[in-house]
């Protein structure tokens, strides 16, 4: 790394003081806070020639941040589909994936896409069904958890399922965007990847498209490298330094966020235009023990069903003036939309609409 790293980090055990210390290059002199390089090569004499292969110190600042976070090492992508993109690489012909019934709909199609090409063979399992992932272990290559699940809020019991004998060379991979590295660290509970989307609470603005991905194993890191810079999915340099900047607030924002879903959360649930909702911080909550037992947080996303059908739930989006409807989450800004509308998701309930909250007043947004 351009970046010397700091013994005094890894003393650190506090999240809210890595974000706002790490990734900085402290030489006397330099920026406080590492600009966007804008580069494609270097000067040649150092281990740094060309971005594609050896980074930018704009990109490292944000590795370090969530490497450290996660407790690990990590690598960031020019989006959260080329990381999954950079994991899936790691396969095999003739492999076999299990993933969610409720998954996010582009690594469903990605892992759907190459199934069909006769690449791999896929399963599905409930992200509840513990002991069909425990049994999937011993044969599958590549599980692939998210947890909470999107946009169902299933929580997984991630302890017992990692802790599964796995077959030979298997690599266990967690979806930890929405839990983000403060409420939840997959590595620590025997998972062989984290995975996030920066785009998400990491960045926090709508305003960057980024990946990351977090590993322990210097193999498996080496090996994700190499599918980085093999497919050309590196980051940008303004986005890494985004997110870079939206890391330094993530802690606060989260704090927020989720305080107001939580209560929001309560006021749906009683609610009469609303049918069932979805919050893994209430007690109704099918896997709310689990996510008391292994999450610091319950996140700032709520899913709920409008009574009607799905021209109700529209005409919720269609009303709403504070919340944005839009797609995405984990920004500033409070945002919703109906799910079922999407490709890849019809299989959701037709009236189901995903809140992302923000920061805004509680009040205001109810």
């Amino acid at each position: 790394m351009a970046i010397p790293t700091d013994d005094h980090l890894t003393r650190l055990t506090r999240a809210e003081s890595l974000l706002v210390a790490a990734g900085r290059d402290r030489r006397p002199g330099s920026p406080l806070n590492i600009p966007p390089v804008l580069a494609s090569n270097f000067v040649l004499g150092t281990e740094r020639g060309y971005a594609r292969n050896e980074g930018t110190p704009t990109w490292e600042a944000l590795e370090e941040i969530v490497g450290l976070l996660e407790g690990g090492q990590c690598l960031a992508f020019a989006s959260g589909m080329a990381g999954v993109a950079a994991v899936f690489s790691q396969l095999h012909a003739g492999s076999r994936i299990t993933l969610p019934e409720d998954c996010y709909q582009g690594v469903a199609a990605l892992a759907e896409d190459a199934r069909q090409k006769g690449f791999w063979s896929v399963s599905r399992l409930a992200a509840d069904d513990t002991q069909g992932w425990i049994k999937a272990a011993a044969d599958s290559d590549l599980l692939w958890l998210e947890s909470p699940s999107n946009p169902l809020l299933v929580v997984a019991d991630l302890r017992a399922i990692c802790s599964a004998a796995r077959k030979p060379a298997a690599l266990l991979a967690v979806d930890n965007t929405f839990a983000t590295s403060l409420n939840q660290r997959p590595l620590d509970l025997g998972a062989d990847i984290s995975f996030q989307s920066a785009t998400k609470f990491i960045g926090g603005h709508s305003d960057l498209l980024a990946g990351l991905v977090t590993v322990r194993r210097d193999d498996l890191l080496a090996n994700v490298r190499k599918a980085r810079g093999l497919h050309g999915a590196t980051p940008g340099a303004l986005e890494s330094f985004l997110a870079v900047r939206g890391a330094r607030t993530m802690a606060l924002r989260l704090e927020r966020a989720q305080a107001n879903a939580l209560t929001l959360a309560e006021r749906l649930s009683s609610h009469a235009g609303v049918t069932c909702t979805r919050y893994p911080g209430l007690s109704s909550h099918p896997t709310h023990a689990i996510a008391r037992a292994q999450l610091k947080g319950y996140g700032s996303i709520i899913s709920f069903d409008v009574r009607g059908d799905a021209s109700a739930a529209d005409e919720v989006c269609s009303r709403v003036r504070l919340i944005q409807h839009a797609t995405s989450l984990g920004a500033v800004e409070s945002t919703i939309e109906r799910r079922a509308g999407i490709p890849g998701q019809e299989h959701l309930p037709a009236s189901l609409l995903r809140l992302s909250v923000g920061i805004e007043n509680v009040d205001d947004i109810w």
